[in-house]
C-alpha cells in the first residue's frame, strides 16, 4: 500500500507558515462611557464638551467613567463633525445698556468659541425694526436665536422666528415660557435680598426707581421690593416709588423727582446699576454725602457698578455665565435637531449674589 504522498510547494515557491494576530485592543466609545456610567450618550458629550447644564455629581460620575475606560475623544472626529454641524446663533437685542449687553457678548463670544459656532449680533427697534433684523438673521443663515430682554418676553418674536424653523432662548427673561429655553436668575428673591439687606442697616425710608415696564425682570423686581418691606411692616410711601426705564438718563429723571419730595428717602434702590448710577450722580450734585447720609443699591453688577464712585452695593447676575449657559444651550438644541430630534425646552436658573459695597451704610441717626 502505497503511502500517502506530502504535499509539497509548488516548483519555485517556499512554504510560509501564517500565525493568527490577536486582534488590536478595542477602543471604548462614548457609548461605553455612557452604559459605564448609567447615563444617556448626550449626557457624556455634554460632560465632554464642558456644556453648562450638568450638575456638578453627574459631571464627576461620567468623568471617573472617562478615566475607568481610558476613553480618548477622537479629534479629528470631533472637529470633522464640529465643522458639518457648526451653529449659526443670532442674538437680537433692543435693550439699550450697553454695560449689560457687552457682558453678554463676552461669555457668548466665549463660549461659541469654544464649541465650533458662530455668533451674530443684530439691534432693532420697534416692531418694523424687529421683522428686519430677523430678516437679516435669516439672511446670515443662524440656526437659532438668543432673545435678551424685552424680547426674550415677546411671543410675537418668538412665533416670527419659530415659523422660520429658527431654534429660540429666552435670556433673563423672568416669567420663563414653558415651550422655550431659558437661562435666568430669581429676581423676586435677588430684590427681596436686597430690601432685607437696606432693612438690616436700620434703613425705614427706602425709595424704588422701577424699570422699563416692558421688562418681566422689573415687575418681579418690584415685587420683591414690596415683599421685603411688608414683611418688615414698612410702609412704601407713593412718592418713594419712581418710573424708570433701564436707562442711565431715566435714572437721573427717576432721582430728581425722588428728591423733590417733601421728606428725603435715607435709601434708593434702583431695578439696575445704571439707574442706581444716575441717582449717585444726582445726590453728589445735590452735595448729598453717598452713603453717610445716603445709601444707594442697584441690580445686575454691571461694569459701571464699580467704574462709579462710591462702588455700588448691587445684586451679581452672572450675565457672562449667562451668555455662556445661553449659547451652549441653544447650540445643543439646534444639533439635536438637526440629528432629526426633537429636545424638550431647558430652564437653566442661576444663582445671584449680593455684593455689599461702599455706597451702601447704617441709616442715618
Amino acid at each position: 500500500m502505497k503511502s500517502p504522498r506530502k504535499a509539497r510547494p509548488a516548483s519555485g515557491a517556499e512554504a510560509t507558515t501564517v500565525t493568527a494576530r490577536p486582534a488590536p485592543p478595542r477602543t471604548s466609545t462614548i457609548h461605553d462611557v455612557a452604559r459605564h456610567a448609567g447615563v444617556g450618550s448626550m449626557t457624556v458629550s455634554r460632560v465632554i464638551r464642558g456644556t453648562a447644564n450638568v450638575s456638578p455629581a453627574m459631571r464627576e460620575r461620567v468623568e471617573a467613567s472617562v478615566r475607568a475606560l481610558n476613553y480618548q475623544v477622537n479629534v479629528a472626529a470631533r472637529a470633522t463633525r464640529s465643522r458639518a454641524s457648526a451653529a449659526r446663533v443670532g442674538i437680537l437685542y433692543s435693550n439699550p445698556s450697553a454695560s449689560y449687553l457687552s457682558d453678554i457678548m463676552m461669555g457668548g463670544l466665549e463660549q461659541s468659541s469654544k464649541l465650533a459656532s458662530h455668533l451674530i449680533l443684530e439691534r432693532c427697534e420697534g416692531l418694523a425694526g424687529q421683522k428686519q433684523a430677523v430678516k437679516r438673521l435669516l439672511a446670515a443663515g443662524v440656526d437659532g436665536v438668543i432673545l435678551p430682554p424685552p424680547l426674550c418676553d415677546s411671543r410675537q418674536t418668538i412665533a416670527m422666528l419659530r415659523a422660520e424653523g429658527v431654534t429660540v432662548l429666552a435670556l433673563a427673561t423672568a416669567r420663563p415660557m414653558v415651550d422655550v429655553s431659558s437661562v435666568r436668575i430669581d429676581d423676586f428673591e435677588g430684590a427681596l435680598a436686597m430690601t432685607r439687606h437696606l432693612i438690616a442697616l436700620g434703613h425705614r425710608d427706602i425709595a424704588f426707581i422701577k424699570g422699563d415696564p416692558q421688562h418681566t425682570p422689573t415687575q418681579l423686581r418690584y415685587e420683591g421690593f414690596l415683599a421685603g418691606m411688608a414683611e418688615a411692616g414698612l410702609d412704601v410711601r407713593p412718592e418713594w416709588v419712581a418710573q424708570g426705564l433701564f436707562t442711565y438718563r431715566s435714572g437721573l429723571a427717576a432721582a430728581e423727582k425722588l428728591f423733590e419730595a417733601r421728606l428725603r428717602p435715607s435709601a434708593i434702590f434702583a431695578s439696575n446699576d445704571d439707574m442706581a448710577a444716575a441717582a449717585l450722580a444726582v445726590a453728589h450734585g445735590r452735595q448729598i454725602a453717598v452713603p453717610r447720609d445716603l445709601t444707594v443699591c442697584g441690580f445686575d453688577d454691571t461694569a459701571v457698578a464699580t467704574t462709579v464712585w462710591p462702588e455700588l452695593t448691587t445684586i451679581h447676575q452672572p450675565i457672562a455665565e449667562m451668555g455662556r449657559a445661553a449659547v451652549s444651550l441653544i447650540v445643543e438644541e439646534i444639533r439635536a435637531r438637526k440629528l432629526g430630534g426633537d429636545p424638550a425646552p431647558v430652564h437653566h436658573l442661576l444663582p445671584f449674589t449680593l455684593m455689599d459695597r461702599a455706597s451702601s451704610d447704617a441709616a442715618p441717626p
